[in-house]
């Protein structure tokens, strides 16, 4: 199956005799994250039931049977069969991520998380790239700060608590990390979400 954007130059070849089915859709039709999911892979393979799908819709147009609410009824049943998301692979870093987020105060480091999962450092940094697209370190800094971020917001903990709590060495070591991945302190990024925050009636 090909999806084409509406505007978008396009044409089809073969090099032997061959029939499309070509289904004209309003964009209003699709579900925003359908189209984008479509835009971003325009190419689906056929799946079986997909493919008995546009059979049936074959014999209906070579029978002269095709109706409006042939069509309604079909196209739905069309995409769903198409756009359903394959089965993923249980990932192997899930265990040791369910580890590491509610204990991020421990003095994590790749030999220690490694060790956890029971595979070697250099398989640990594999299956980060290949699931999460990013370094242990990486992965790790970034939770520290979204759960900083999160605290900072939402509670009134202490600053020194806060940076204790996600693991880091005092506040100090917060502030440094924050103004790098934010250009902000922690005591600012609390006053601006604080101003920002609808006030309670």
């Amino acid at each position: 199956m090909a999806f084409v954007e509406a505007g978008s130059p396009h044409s089809q070849m073969s090099d032997k005799p061959n029939r499309s089915l070509i289904v004209d859709l309003d964009p209003a039709f699709l579900e925003p994250d359908v189209g984008d999911r479509l835009i971003r892979q325009p190419f689906v393979p056929l799946p079986p039931a997909a493919g008995k799908l546009v059979d049936y819709m074959g014999l209906l147009v070579d029978g002269g049977a095709v109706s409006a609410d042939n069509l309604r009824l079909w196209l739905p049943l069309l995409l769903d069969s198409l756009l359903r998301e394959p089965a993923r692979p249980p990932s192997r870093l899930a265990p040791l991520l369910t580890v590491i987020e509610p204990e991020l105060g421990l003095p994590w480091t790749t030999d220690m998380m490694a060790e956890r999962a029971r595979i070697s450092v250099s398989r640990l940094h594999a299956l980060f790239r290949a699931e999460l697209d990013t370094t242990p370190r990486a992965w790790l800094a970034e939770l520290r700060l979204k759960r900083v971020c999160e605290w900072l917001a939402l509670s009134d903990r202490p600053i020194a608590e806060i940076a204790y709590r996600a693991g880091f060495a005092d506040q100090s070591a917060l502030t440094r990390a924050m103004r790098r991945a934010t250009g902000s302190t922690p005591a600012a990024y609390r006053r601006r979400r604080r101003e920002t925050m609808p006030k309670n009636r």
